[in-house]
């Protein structure tokens, strides 16, 4: 029963610690000239350019839930 305790809170703090990893990383897909992730798109050309992310009502959502689910998961 111990063991299984333990073992619970380590996949809890495990997911924890993704889930502050994936809200604050700042580069989720990269290639040669393109960065992106969940809050800004940046071009590395010669004028570095970083523009806001879509704003799509599905995208703003998503940064909805996961600065609540980081909330919620302090709390």
């Amino acid at each position: 029963m111990l063991l299984l305790l333990l073992g619970i809170i380590v996949l809890h703090v495990t997911v924890l610690v993704l889930l502050f990893v994936s809200t604050i990383v700042s580069q989720w897909l990269v290639s040669s000239e393109h960065t992106a992730d969940l809050w800004q798109n940046c071009t590395s050309g010669s004028p570095f350019q970083c523009l806001a992310s879509s704003s799509n009502e599905w995208l703003q959502s998503v940064q909805a839930m996961m600065i609540l689910s980081v909330i919620f998961s302090v709390l």
